[in-house]
């Protein structure tokens, strides 16, 4: 089928770029706030934390607005799928607890674990619910 060929293309594309942007502040963001082993990893922290509001709000701003097709699919592959995805990383969240580990940290990676899987948690809940009262807010 062509136009699904197409339409397959186009979604990559959109995933693509969003990643690329995603990437891009992630690493800006751990360029700024370097992690060592036995310190609290910022950089890593933030933006996941900022990635699941986004990612929050995204969501259910696009459910509201109804099914996921046409122009609310293809947000949610650039934002939500592309950027997001990029942006937050369970990977170096996962290597940096190991490092702390090996580096004798295991306190500051067990707690960096438990406040980061609350904290991201709580921002996607934030986000939601921030999402769900601009969309009742009066005009």
């Amino acid at each position: 089928m062509p136009g699904s060929t197409a339409r397959a293309a186009v979604s990559v594309g959109l995933v693509a770029a969003g990643g690329a942007a995603g990437t891009g502040v992630r690493y800006a963001v751990e360029s700024a706030l370097p992690h060592t082993g036995t310190g609290w990893p910022t950089g890593t922290s933030i933006v996941n934390v900022v990635g699941s509001f986004v990612l929050g709000v995204l969501l259910e701003g696009l459910a509201r607005r109804g099914p996921d097709t046409g122009s609310r699919r293809r947000l949610r592959l650039l934002l939500g799928v592309g950027f997001c995805g990029a942006l937050t990383t369970y990977s170096t969240f996962a290597l940096e607890i190991v490092e702390s580990m090996q580096q004798g940290a295991a306190p500051l990676a067990a707690s960096y674990a438990a406040a980061s899987i609350a904290a991201g948690l709580v921002a996607a809940g934030a986000g939601l619910a921030t999402a769900g009262a601009v969309r009742r807010a009066p005009s």
